[in-house]
């Protein structure tokens, strides 16, 4: 997150907003904007980040590129095997409140999931064993998709469980 500061104020700069305009349309306090931007507060709250990203009229991607991730582009989640992150090397990220490091990742192309739109950005966790209901990367007869599992399921080869989303709010 050591550059998420600079970039905040750089973003906020291009779209010709003030400290004050910024913190309002975001909800939070200038002086909170200006702790974002001098990095004096190094931990933004998923939820805030999204409505960062959407007061600065840019993509979440675009905020956190060069950004909270180090510059990490999303790996490309499709339909189809090899999971995105099979790949040796592939970069992580540990995210607050969570033990295990995930995969950031975006829908590939033109590849659509109903629970990851066009544009969202999730933290999915490799795991292959139920760990709680929530939203899980699944593969049913070769395909992977996203579902959402309220009990074990049986039968089902289970990839990933997504520990955090962003998406831009529409209006």
């Amino acid at each position: 997150m050591e550059s998420l500061g600079p970039r905040i104020k750089q973003l906020r700069l291009h779209a010709q907003l003030n400290k004050a305009a910024l913190a309002r349309r975001v909800g939070v306090s200038d002086v909170t904007i200006s702790y974002w931007e001098s990095g004096a507060i190094k931990q933004i709250g998923h939820e805030r980040l999204v409505a960062l990203a959407e007061a600065l009229g840019c993509p979440l991607s675009q905020l956190l590129d060069d950004g909270a991730l180090g510059g990490q582009q999303p790996l490309r989640l499709s339909h189809h095997l090899p999971l995105p992150w099979s790949a040796q090397g592939a970069p992580t990220l540990m995210l607050d409140g969570e033990k295990a490091a995930a995969y950031l990742v975006a829908a590939a192309g033109d590849e659509a999931f109903e629970a990851l739109p066009a544009g969202a950005l999730a933290a999915i966790r490799p795991l292959s064993l139920f760990q709680g209901a929530g939203l899980y990367l699944v593969e049913v007869e070769g395909r992977l998709d996203l579902y959402r599992l309220e009990a074990e399921p049986e039968g089902l080869d289970l990839h990933g469980k997504v520990v955090a989303r962003w998406a831009r709010l529409e209006e």
